[in-house]
């Protein structure tokens, strides 16, 4: 249920009814709105007296809300989230804030990672990204650095003064990303509900990525597992998903996406077209038409030398080739914000 008020609801008539709704076992949301201020209510609303709360002064309606995804849900929410990276806010995403996101799919020395990460930021990426826990198929390829890599990162982003985004693959692992300023769930993890309960516990911005085979509905409520346990710091991330014809691609881009999840929540929502496509040749147009479609940012992976890394240079991009697509990046964002 969602209890709009009035404009004109003084401070104190919103404590009283917000105390009011805590009283009957509910959980409150407050959205401040530039006309109008939202009260989402979260638990069992049936004992709720909906003739009563609309006969307040200070209420303009009530509705009920049917969606399984509340905190997430942009009718809680009306306006966009703008999801802070860092604490002064320099980066930050949704809301007409845009980045792109950008480095290795693996940390593999310190010398690729600060090579790669002084490459992108002169690019004009706001982030570096890098794996230093790698979720493989095979239990035989290069599984990351781990603790190492996580090092690593932190050094390129002393040497660059980018903030660092990598994935987490275990509860675990927590206490090893106490310094990293995003924390990754990858398309494996989306439904890792132990994983997403402990992060909700944490201040920390989690980009959360759609799995391969789950629907949006799905991924919602994956987010609304993190956002349940008081963590509002939640960016969505489109990275492509298995369909019946993946020959030519890695996977299948569902760009729709980013409109569609843009009408039903209030998160940012970036676009990975590195995992979505599998090769290098095909990322460039990808991210371009996610911008184009609304995107609030691009993941992208960059590698100094393709041909020799350890994890998916087919599909990372030179820093020649990022470069030459973060101008287009520029042009397109000019041209559909006329």
């Amino acid at each position: 249920m969602i209890v709009i008020l009035k404009q004109n609801t003084t401070e104190a008539q919103l404590n009283n009814f917000t105390g009011w709704l805590a009283s009957q076992g509910l959980d409150v949301h407050i959205s401040r709105g530039s006309y109008e201020t939202v009260i989402g209510l979260i638990g069992d609303t049936s004992k709720v007296d909906e003739e009563l709360v609309k006969s307040l002064e200070m209420v303009e309606s009530v509705r009920r809300i049917s969606d399984p995804f509340k905190s997430a849900n942009r009718k809680f929410h009306p306006d966009d989230s703008v999801v802070k990276v860092d604490a002064e806010g320099k980066v930050a995403f949704g809301g007409g804030r845009f980045g792109v996101i950008a480095g290795p799919c693996s940390v593999e020395t310190k010398e690729q990672i600060i090579s790669v990460a002084g490459d992108v930021k002169k690019a004009g990426a706001v982030m570096l990204r890098g794996g230093a826990f790698k979720p493989r198929t095979s239990p035989y390829d290069f599984q990351g650095l781990g603790a190492e890599g996580i090092r690593l990162l932190l050094e390129a982003k002393k040497e660059t003064g980018l903030p660092i985004i990598t994935e987490i693959l275990s509860i675990t692992h927590i206490e090893l990303f106490e310094d990293i300023d995003v924390i990754q769930v990858g398309a494996r993890n989306m439904q890792n509900f132990e994983l997403l309960k402990e992060l909700g516990r944490l201040k920390k911005t989690i980009l959360l990525k759609r799995g391969l085979a789950n629907t949006l509905k799905e991924l919602l409520m994956s987010a609304e597992y993190i956002m349940s346990g008081g963590n509002e710091n939640v960016i969505l991330c489109e990275r492509g998903i298995r369909t019946f014809d993946n020959t030519y691609t890695r996977n299948t881009l569902d760009l729709s996406a980013v409109p569609v999840l843009k009408e039903l929540t209030h998160l940012p929502v970036i676009v990975d077209p590195s995992h979505a496509v599998g090769s290098s040749k095909y990322v460039e147009s990808m991210a371009l038409a996610a911008v184009a479609a609304g995107a609030d940012g691009i993941m992208t992976e960059v590698h100094n030398d393709p041909l020799k890394a350890l994890c998916d240079g087919a599909q990372s991009l030179t820093p020649e080739q990022f470069d030459r697509m973060m101008s287009k990046i520029n042009m397109v964002r000019q041209a559909v914000a006329k």
